[in-house]
């Protein structure tokens, strides 16, 4: 979705059952639009190396539109430190599916 000049990933954090993801659409890109790409392209995918068929994306998503005030590091931060929160690592570091643009 880069490559096709739909958005800049910022953070993003795979957890076992949800995925977050902060970035920013570009021009052409509508919000709609970029998560159907991706929960397609994503789901065939991972039902391809699976060797399955079938739903892997609930139908839903749950969005929020950063504020003027708000700081995207911070976010950032909040994101990829999800994992901890979570109890699945004791640090950010061994965690391997996650990734932020201010590495």
């Amino acid at each position: 979705m880069h490559d096709a000049g739909l958005l800049e990933s910022l953070a993003w954090v795979l957890m076992p059952d949800h995925l977050h993801w902060l970035f920013q659409l570009e021009e052409k890109a509508d919000l709609p639009g970029v998560m159907k790409l991706f929960k397609a392209r994503s789901a065939r995918r991972a039902n391809q190396f699976l060797g399955r068929r079938g739903t892997v994306w609930q139908r839903a998503c749950h969005d929020h539109a950063l504020r003027k005030e708000e700081d995207a590091r911070e976010i950032a931060r909040y994101i990829v430190a999800n994992p901890l929160r979570a109890g699945l690592v004791k640090r950010i570091g061994d965690y391997p599916l996650w990734d932020a643009a201010w590495l």
